[in-house]
């Protein structure tokens, strides 16, 4: 059975940071790219980083580049996102996906993320003041 836990959200201030876990069991992780998405109240659920199996390639949504860092340690079967320089919009449910698909990454700004992305945590909701 996969699981799939997200951790590390908070209340915190404009311009703080907050670094959040995904931890995933019952896959062979390495074989998964992962994706970060998060979704706000009354807004549609987007994608905000993915990372490919190996780390060699990351991928940020425009709204978080140079901003948030998305990484993996394989062995510890873990996804990272570091958030600095924090906004109020950033406010949001995040969540951690993981896809097999060739090429998954490629699908995590799109509609059919929800479908291409096989396995979904249940969310951890970071809010930032400002």
């Amino acid at each position: 059975q996969v699981q799939v836990v997200e951790s590390g959200g908070g209340l915190v201030q404009a311009g703080g940071s907050l670094r959040l876990s995904c931890t995933a069991s019952g896959l062979t992780f390495d074989d998964y790219s992962m994706g970060w998405f998060r979704q706000a109240p009354g807004k549609e659920r987007e994608g905000v980083s993915c990372i490919t199996q190996s780390a060699g390639w990351t991928y940020y949504a425009d709204s978080v580049k140079g901003r948030f860092t998305i990484s993996r340690d394989n062995a510890k079967n873990t996804l990272y996102l570091q958030m600095n320089s924090l906004k109020s919009e950033d406010t949001a449910m995040y969540y951690c996906a993981a896809t097999n698909l060739p090429s998954g990454c490629a699908y995590y700004r799109t509609a059919s993320a929800n479908t291409r992305f096989n396995y979904w945590g249940q969310g951890t909701q970071v809010t930032v003041s400002s």
